[in-house]
């Protein structure tokens, strides 16, 4: 598979992945874990499907330091000048900002930069690397393009990108963004779902770097101002003062609100259809449907005790097991349940409040237990 020429490709490594705790922790992140049994984790998984289209050279990622030694580590071919460490969470525009920044002032604004999750599940290598390239193709003509996911199902999980008219200057595949959509009741995404005009939202975006950073400009002056500020630094013995004074003022918000929703509404925006199957592995529910279950159970061996006794299950349909603690578990007539099994912590949930698990860490967090988070 040949490579794109001038794509780069950026991405962020954050955030702790609360819905699966107990085994997503602060310290230890969904992303750097190998959620789906195949040996390699999310954030491999994400640097195998990119690799092929910007080469080794051509992939940064944006974390915070707790987590940089585990990125390079799981990243042996990560250049070292494209790991880039914030100081603190600023949220996905000043991430993706910096590293658009970056690339506008090492190789021009030109270059094409995308933004991908460390922590997605994507299927059908040869369906993404098109849809990229389409994306690609359509950034070149100067529209920030996101990638629009098939709603096969009425999900309220997910954010939602309504889809217009399809664009004279762009690739045939790729349509006008309308509007972008917060996550729907059930009812609205059963609406969207039978109109056919909308897609899930992944938050896949690409786009000339100077494309990006002129309506940063724009619409966010003072953290664009910081952004080429931190930038023009980075490659020299300046970066540590310059990140310690101005990152901590950068605006807080995310590259939807900043940048996609914005600029969609003045026809700058482009929505390029994916056929790949895709996953944000946004709870327990969601991954137990992506998991091969033997029988009717399913059982996902990961973390440090590959060897723990075989979990025994009876009169139960549809669990899912993960024993990463080394202790035999059992479970006895729970149907639909979910058995989380680590050091310091136990969670048995079913699959209809899987989504609920953030609510949990949250007020274990308000009653200061952070040393299981």
């Amino acid at each position: 598979m040949a490579s794109i020429p001038d794509f780069h490709a950026v991405i962020p490594a954050g955030g702790a992945g609360t819905r699966l705790w107990p085994l997503s922790r602060a310290a230890h992140p969904k992303f750097l874990l190998d959620l789906t049994g195949a040996g390699r984790t999310l954030l491999q998984q994400t640097w195998d499907r990119l690799a092929p289209l910007t080469g080794t050279e051509g992939i940064g990622v944006v974390t915070g330091s707790k987590h940089a030694d585990a990125v390079q580590n799981q990243l042996p071919a990560l250049a070292p000048r494209n790991l880039w460490i914030e100081p603190g969470p600023r949220d996905s525009m000043a991430a993706i900002g910096l590293a658009a920044a970056l690339l506008a002032h090492r190789v021009g604004p030109d270059s094409i930069l995308g933004s991908f999750a460390a922590d997605h599940v994507i299927g059908d290598q040869e369906e993404f690397a098109a849809a990229v390239r389409s994306a690609v193709e359509t950034a070149r003509a100067g529209y920030i393009v996101t990638l629009g996911m098939r709603a096969t199902h009425p999900s309220t999980a997910f954010g939602y990108i309504r889809a217009g008219d399809a664009l004279a200057d762009a690739t045939p595949a790729a349509r006008a963004v309308a509007e972008f959509v917060e996550k729907p009741d059930a009812e609205t995404a059963a609406e969207y779902l039978a109109s056919g005009h909308y897609f899930w939202n992944a938050g896949m975006f690409i786009f000339r770097t100077g494309v990006l950073l002129e309506h940063l400009a724009r619409l966010h002056p003072q953290l664009h101002a910081g952004l080429v500020e931190i930038a023009a630094a980075w490659d020299t013995d300046q970066r540590a003062s310059v990140l310690e004074r101005v990152w901590p003022s950068l605006t807080k918000i995310a590259i939807d609100h900043a940048i996609a929703e914005p600029v969609a509404a003045s026809g700058g925006v482009a929505v390029v259809p994916a056929k790949f199957a895709w996953d944000d592995v946004g709870d327990w529910a969601a991954l137990r449907d992506l998991i091969p279950a033997v029988g009717e159970n399913t059982i996902l061996r990961t973390g440090d005790f590959p060897d723990a006794p075989e979990p025994i299950i009876r009169d139960g349909a549809a669990n899912l097991v993960v024993p990463a603690a080394g202790r035999q578990v059992v479970v006895l007539g729970l149907t639909d349940a979910v058995v989380v099994d680590t050091p310091g912590a136990l969670l048995v949930a079913s699959r209809e409040q899987a989504q609920q698990v953030k609510e949990i860490v949250d007020a274990l967090r308000a009653g200061g237990s952070a040393e299981v988070l």
